[in-house]
């Protein structure tokens, strides 16, 4: 049963992806289930899209996770979980657009594990500005303002295609850090 409902779950995090609009016949179809069965997971779209925003906090959560651990050095830290902000922003594009209609959730998802991977990355900025690292000019907030815009833009480019896939991350990497004042 599990398996179904995660079938679903990723069916519609691609549908809704394509076209926010999309039916949830559409949904259906790419999951290889049938509406009924569907229905039998989920009662109505917003259940399904709260599903589908539990399994993105899940999933960014893990991936913010691993970033932080993959290495000792506090900017290479920084660096990849910009990367792994891009990724994890790019999979679930739909919930952002959700979000700038401002069509309100139907149950708030606990985030108490994402909040963990916030505190983490203001440690970061907060060591990185006390070394001399980022500019101590900006405040944690601001910086990380210009993180989530930078993550969206990259977002808006990569979904655009007017720019090479390849240099897209380095290009972001690029524009935040100078965008801190960031010395080397």
């Amino acid at each position: 049963m599990e398996h179904t409902a995660q079938r679903i779950i990723d069916a519609a995090i691609y549908v809704f992806n394509d076209n926010l609009s999309a039916t949830l016949d559409a949904v259906a179809d790419k999951a290889g289930v049938t509406r009924r069965t569907l229905n039998r997971y989920f009662k109505e779209r917003a259940q399904l899209i709260e599903s589908c925003k539990a399994e993105m906090l899940h999933t960014c959560e893990q991936a913010m996770n691993a970033a932080f651990n993959s290495s000792s050095d506090p900017l290479k830290q920084l660096e990849m979980m910009l990367y792994a902000g891009i990724d994890c922003g790019y999979k679930y594009a739909f919930l952002n657009k959700l979000k700038q209609q401002n069509i309100p959730p139907q149950e708030e998802v606990c985030n108490d594990q994402m909040d963990n991977v916030k505190q983490k990355w203001f440690s970061l900025v907060a060591f990185l500005q006390k070394n001399g690292t980022i500019d101590k000019q900006l405040t944690g907030w601001w910086i990380f303002v210009l993180f989530s815009g930078m993550i969206n833009t990259t977002i808006d480019a990569l979904r655009s295609g007017s720019v090479a896939q390849n240099d897209i991350k380095k290009f972001a990497w690029f524009s935040f850090s100078r965008s801190i004042g960031m010395t080397y």
